[in-house]
């Protein structure tokens, strides 16, 4: 079990980060807890109000990109772990500008790398983790599933951007003996996330009656992870997580997306004393996204058999505690 006296968490005020940083503020009181985030659109700092308070934690506004202020940043606090959530995730926005996807994703890994790299040259025990997706690996067909040993295949700006950042971590592991741990994880959902992904935007519309935009048939199939689930996986991969190695991480709930979207109107309709199925109609079949990867699932065997690591939470109870979230922000503004 390792243990850190100074963590920096990238990207800490973005969804998955802001649980990631909750959880470490909470769990491990006499680390000091750093969290560096852009605070670009889907930031939210306000989610982390609980810990602002805490003496372990600090945030500092800052971007990856910033090549000079990340070294003073590394001389001034002298990091013995870095958690690499900080990217520009979503899809869409890769497909119209890729440049910004690049300078982030790539170039602001390689900054964070090379700065520890120099940061530690004569330190015992430090780790970089560098969180990815599995959109690295491409498409799958109706059968089959990724591992740590699938071939890198992908498919838009976004992926591509993710799966160059992997290459370099792995690279400066080989290259230069930086202790590294990667890991690729399938589509998170839970509270608090962005209103521009799937999950969270359905509900939103449904509430307000507003056009649900489905991809084309809506036939394409994603692996669903609660993030808490994620959280614990990412927790025991820093302490755990042999240096050089990746981890897969999936949540074992593969849902087709208009199946999905169905499955919200339901509850929603429900839930707001609805006639069942009324708002089926607000669903709006749109042209296919560019290069739309047909489906995604991971096999989470190694994780499980080597740290012990499995999905707790039901799709069910993550897509419960989810809409409770949103509906109780979004009730009263209807």
């Amino acid at each position: 079990m390792r243990s850190f006296k100074s963590l920096l968490i990238t990207g800490g005020a973005g969804f998955i980060g802001s649980h990631v940083v909750r959880y470490m503020v909470n769990n491990y009181p006499d680390t000091h807890i750093i969290n560096l985030d852009a605070l670009t659109y889907a930031a939210n700092l306000e989610s982390l109000n609980e810990c602002a308070e805490q003496p372990n934690y600090e945030f500092i506004h800052e971007d990856i990109t910033n090549f000079n202020q990340l070294q003073k940043l590394f001389s001034k606090y002298n990091f013995d772990g870095v958690i690499h959530l900080a990217a520009e995730s979503h899809v869409d926005n890769s497909i119209k500008n890729p440049f910004t996807f690049s300078h982030t994703n790539i170039q602001g890994t390689l900054n964070l790398l090379e700065i520890a790299r120099k940061s530690w040259d004569k330190q015992n025990g430090s780790v970089f983790y560098h969180i990815s997706t599995d959109e690295v690996f491409g498409s799958l067909s109706s059968e089959g599933y990724f591992n740590e040993a699938t071939p890198y295949d992908p498919r838009s700006p976004y992926s591509a951007s993710k799966a160059s950042s992997d290459h370099f971590v792995r690279a400066y592991f080989h290259t230069y003996g930086l202790p590294v741990v990667l890991s690729n994880c399938s589509n998170n959902f839970g509270p608090g996330q962005h209103s521009e992904k799937l999950i969270p935007l359905m509900i939103q519309n449904i509430v307000k009656e507003k056009p649900l935009p489905v991809y084309g048939k809506g036939d394409n199939i994603r692996d669903w992870l609660y993030v808490e689930d994620h959280v614990s996986a990412i927790d025991l991969i820093l302490n755990r997580g042999k240096i050089g190695e990746t981890y897969l991480i999936g949540g074992n709930n593969e849902q087709k997306n208009i199946e999905l979207v169905h499955h919200l109107i339901n509850l929603i309709d429900s839930r707001l004393n609805r006639p069942s199925g009324s708002s089926l109609n607000l669903i709006q079949h749109v042209k296919d996204r560019l290069g739309h990867d047909y489906r995604y699932a991971i096999n989470s065997s190694k994780i499980k058999n080597e740290l012990g690591w499995k999905a707790s939470t039901s799709f069910e109870e993550g897509i419960e505690k989810t809409l409770n979230y949103y509906l109780e922000r979004l009730i009263d503004k209807r």
